[in-house]
């Protein structure tokens, strides 16, 4: 069997930055364990798989280790080659967390998520040891989010990954306030492979709301400050967020199964 596949560097002004993501376009579901194998074959963050349902678009994302409910940066690489099988205003997915559509506004793609707004709670010591710095904050939602005093901090923070891999959450953001940007966040989930992920749409749905609620504003400016690193545009509208990033092919090909 022969596969289309594409990989994506997705929030990503030019290639080789942002967050690469593979994308398989299929005509029906495969087996989980073969699109599983498939995610760990590419060892990219994440793999999209697509399936036409005749209204709009199935999807499913899978880290090389794990089937996940919801992933951003790999639905902006799915809608990107989409738009390149033909010109669409809005794509539509179905998922295990609900319906999301991708809007095109001029060269951004404007992801609509479900808004997650974490809750604060007393920091886990595995956390504390894990980073060596006391954070400002930390609340709890799908991950950990953790704020620290200054984007330096972030910045220059390098945790030890065996002690995160013991944390019962998908990962931890980090974040702080930027003077460039309203904040910046990078990201750590161990214990799905993803040791620092390059860009994660998914933690905007919690860190926007969170931003918007201690700023005061709805829009938000951000920017990953991870190796890679990307710039992520968010807009909190009651229980919904808008991420809008830029994508770029990079790669086209086919697999054989």
């Amino acid at each position: 069997m022969k596969l289309k596949m594409y990989q994506v560097d997705a929030f990503a002004n030019h290639r080789f930055e942002g967050n690469p993501a593979a994308v398989c376009l299929l005509d029906h579901w495969l087996p989980e364990e073969v699109m599983q194998s498939i995610a760990q074959e590419n060892n990219l963050s994440e793999t999209a798989f697509i399936v036409n349902n005749g209204s709009g678009f199935d999807i499913r994302w899978f880290t090389p280790v794990h089937e996940v409910d919801l992933c951003g940066h790999a639905t902006l690489a799915a809608a990107k080659v989409l738009l390149q099988q033909g010109p669409s205003a809005m794509m539509s997915f179905e998922s295990r967390s609900g319906t999301l559509t991708v809007a095109q506004r001029d060269q951004w793609l404007e992801m609509d998520f479900p808004a997650q707004m974490p809750a604060a709670c007393s920091t886990p010591r595995t956390i504390s040891e894990a980073f060596g710095e006391t954070p400002k904050q930390c609340l709890k939602g799908e991950d950990y989010i953790v704020e620290f005093e200054s984007a330096e901090t972030v910045l220059k923070v390098r945790p030890s990954l065996e002690k995160l891999k013991q944390l019962d959450l998908r990962g931890v953001a980090i974040t702080a306030r930027s003077n460039e940007y309203d904040f910046v966040t990078r990201f750590f989930a161990p214990k799905y492979g993803l040791n620092e992920d390059p860009v994660t749409g998914s933690a905007f749905t919690q860190l926007a709301p969170y931003w918007a609620g201690v700023l005061n504003k709805s829009a938000l400016r951000a920017r990953q400050v991870s190796q890679r690193g990307g710039d992520v545009c968010c807009e909190v509208t009651g229980n919904r967020v808008k991420i809008a990033g830029k994508a770029v092919v990079y790669l086209k090909g086919t697999i054989e199964i």
